[in-house]
């Protein structure tokens, strides 16, 4: 192209874009927040209720108090109305009471204790057939079973 300037060539500087930085998220308080909750149901939670059967009506009685200390080994037994037991959630009659027993004395034994150490729990319910609470505690010794505590719910006589 005759006559006309020539031009010169700029190349044309591209300038890149920054996106938004990435941030970071301290999660410290998240976790302690977490922690915090497992503590505080840890306290609220009662798990001895976890043994208890809505279907047992425990008798009245003024001289109930609760237990002073937690049990070594527990073995919570519950009797219902119709004399049947109710042991770890199944139902069974009173007369297979032995094999049940012989189980948990065979686990107790495995952990190196005695069956003497366990604490059998009986929640009979209070329109049981009379003689079935005297029945079970039978099978128990039969079983080597020495520690008995029977379970009612206090009533202040008013």
């Amino acid at each position: 192209m005759a006559g006309t300037p020539s031009a010169t060539f700029v190349p044309m500087v591209r300038r890149r874009t920054r996106g938004p930085s990435v941030t970071d998220i301290d999660m410290t308080p998240m976790i302690d927040m977490t922690f915090q909750l497992i503590a505080f149901f840890m306290f609220v939670v009662n798990f001895s209720e976890a043994e208890q059967d809505d279907r047992i009506q425990l008798p009245s009685s003024q001289l109930a108090k609760p237990a002073e200390a937690p049990f070594e080994v527990p073995i919570t037994l519950q009797l219902t109305s119709s004399g049947s037991l109710v042991y770890a959630g199944e139902l069974f009659e009173v007369a297979s009471l032995g094999t049940v027993l012989e189980r948990e004395k065979t686990v107790i034994l495995d952990t190196g204790k005695e069956p003497t150490a366990a604490t059998i729990i009986v929640r009979a319910d209070g329109r049981s057939p009379t003689g079935e609470v005297q029945e079970i505690i039978r099978i128990c010794q039969e079983k080597g079973f020495e520690k008995f505590a029977l379970r009612a719910k206090y009533d202040d006589g008013g």
